[in-house]
């Protein structure tokens, strides 16, 4: 079965320091997955995983910084966006220094692959927005603790 997807041109909005994609009513319908489904995001060729989400009776999907430094685009830019249906969880992007360390500890390795792919997304997402190497390095060594002491949190 193939996902489905519509695609749409539309302007890239901006609500004071944020930026994001109106997607319309009857995009929404097609979709036929609820009011706020899980999609990939095709932006001008470049893509990313998001959730619609609803607010003041708008269908939304937010744009952060980093895809519109990916992008160049800024608020008020005219678009083609195309949406499909995401399929599965959210893969895990697991920072290289962590899985090391993970392999490096078979319990917490362990108990890491039993978790969650939310949990998995969270401790993953925690370490890799770290600003500094120290700050990394003391919660890979962290989590790390936390897993070979069968604790997820």
């Amino acid at each position: 079965m193939t996902a489905r997807s519509v695609s749409f041109d539309t302007t890239l909005s901006a609500f004071g320091n944020n930026t994001g994609i109106e997607v319309p009513p009857d995009v929404i319908d097609h979709l036929g997955s609820g009011k706020r489904p899980a999609v990939v995001v095709d932006l001008n060729g470049y893509e990313y995983r998001n959730t619609v989400a609803v607010m003041g009776g708008k269908h939304l999907i937010s744009v952060s910084a980093a895809v519109r430094k990916e992008t160049g685009l800024t608020g008020g830019d005219p678009i083609r966006v195309t949406l499909t249906l995401a399929d599965g969880p959210r893969p895990v992007q697991m920072p290289e220094d962590f899985r090391v360390a993970l392999g490096a500890n078979p319990s917490a390795r362990e108990f890491f692959e039993g978790l969650s792919n939310s949990l998995q997304r969270y401790h993953c997402d925690h370490i890799g927005g770290a600003k500094t190497d120290e700050t990394r390095q003391r919660r890979i060594v962290k989590a790390i603790e936390l897993f070979a002491a069968g604790k997820p949190r």
